[in-house]
């Protein structure tokens, strides 16, 4: 099954894909996991069947601490990426986030693109989303629709201000966006997440989002995709040079992930989803070790069933099992055991936590 021959470059939705998995744009910079150093047990005195990294959350239990993050929706082809996406979530008993529904607003006929995922099972953790510029106009009322229209068990809000500034016809005033998520995190009733994509979320940041109410704060640090280098992308087929310069220019701009991570969990007391440039079972265990409760993918969830179903059930399977190994490596059988667990932070990721004063005793 292939995804590419598929695509239709008038839609945004899709054109976003076939970048994605034709043009490879991520971050030249990398996540700086590799700079956190777990500290190696050669006596772990466990099984590695004992090992068992589920985690309770949003008042469910998960087998793994794994999110199938925002990817896409609204778009032709894009209901049957979210059906094999949800059917995975369902099989592994992790909970799944859909792309921005905002497509939703324009065009209620694009509800079937977002509602498969719902349709694969009721006791599917369904996240919705939106971007936060998208909710000033009725906060509470787009909110609450777009959460019904696919039975949502909670929404993520996403801040792209990066993405957008670069983006063709992209928005330019983010002012507002605040008050609205604060509005939705009081009256909505439902779990509300506030993500980035891609730049990080700073200490700042994340303290404003926590005094607003919100439920989880997903950082999405620099060192996966860049949506940067995507819209650069798109506005060199559109012709548009100057924008494609000037996305190209800020295609390594924001946080990398152990940053962001280190600096939203010293800062805050609500859960927080690790997420951006996260590949494989170390990096999900290196971030557990940094305090995250659950670890975010997209790009490599989209790419392996690009290959087709059974291979993105490999992908999952060959996650699992580095995650367990690597836990095991450490002499954890749980989550809380690698919170514990001790290891050492190197290079830049150590200088960026002294300048910016993080207490290192938060960390974990």
């Amino acid at each position: 099954m292939s995804f590419k021959d598929d695509i239709d470059l008038e839609s945004r939705k899709l054109e976003h894909i076939d970048i994605v998995l034709s043009e490879n744009p991520v971050y030249r910079n990398s996540t700086w996991l590799e700079y956190v150093i777990p500290v190696h047990s050669s006596l772990p005195e466990a099984s590695l069947e004992d090992v068992d990294l589920s985690i309770e959350l949003f008042g469910r239990r998960f087998s793994y601490p794994i999110l199938i993050d925002s990817m896409t929706g609204g778009g032709e082809g894009t209901e049957k990426i979210n059906r094999f996406l949800g059917e995975a979530a369902y099989k592994y008993n992790i909970p799944i986030s859909c792309g921005s529904q905002k497509a939703i607003l324009k065009d209620p006929n694009t509800i079937s693109t977002f509602k498969v995922i719902r349709e694969v099972g009721r006791d599917l953790f369904l996240i919705g989303n939106i971007g936060g510029q998208d909710l000033r106009v009725d906060p509470i009322g787009i909110a609450e629709r777009l959460v019904s229209s696919i039975d949502a068990d909670a929404i993520a809000i996403h801040l792209n201000p990066l993405q957008e500034l670069i983006q063709p016809g992209g928005e330019r005033d983010f002012s507002g966006v605040l008050e609205a998520i604060r509005e939705v995190a009081k009256g909505l009733g439902i779990p509300v997440i506030v993500k980035e994509t891609g730049a990080g979320i700073s200490r700042e940041v994340a303290k404003m989002l926590e005094y607003a109410g919100v439920s989880a704060i997903n950082i999405s640090g620099s060192g996966g995709t860049s949506w940067s280098a995507v819209e650069a992308i798109r506005n060199e087929r559109r012709g548009d040079d100057v924008m494609a310069e000037v996305g190209r220019l800020f295609w390594n701009w924001g946080i990398p992930t152990a940053a962001a991570l280190i600096e939203t969990v010293s800062s805050v007391d609500i859960p927080v989803i690790a997420s951006g440039g996260i590949r494989n079972g170390v990096d999900v265990v290196k971030s557990l070790m940094l305090g995250a409760d659950l670890v975010g993918m997209a790009s490599p969830f989209l790419k392996h069933l690009s290959m087709g179903v059974d291979d993105l059930y490999r992908f999952i399977d060959k996650l699992v099992l580095e995650m367990k190994i690597a836990s095991l490596l450490t002499g954890s059988i749980s989550i809380d055991d690698l919170r514990k667990a001790p290891k050492v932070i190197l290079g830049p990721l150590k200088d960026w936590i002294v300048q910016r004063g993080v207490d290192i005793g938060d960390i974990g």
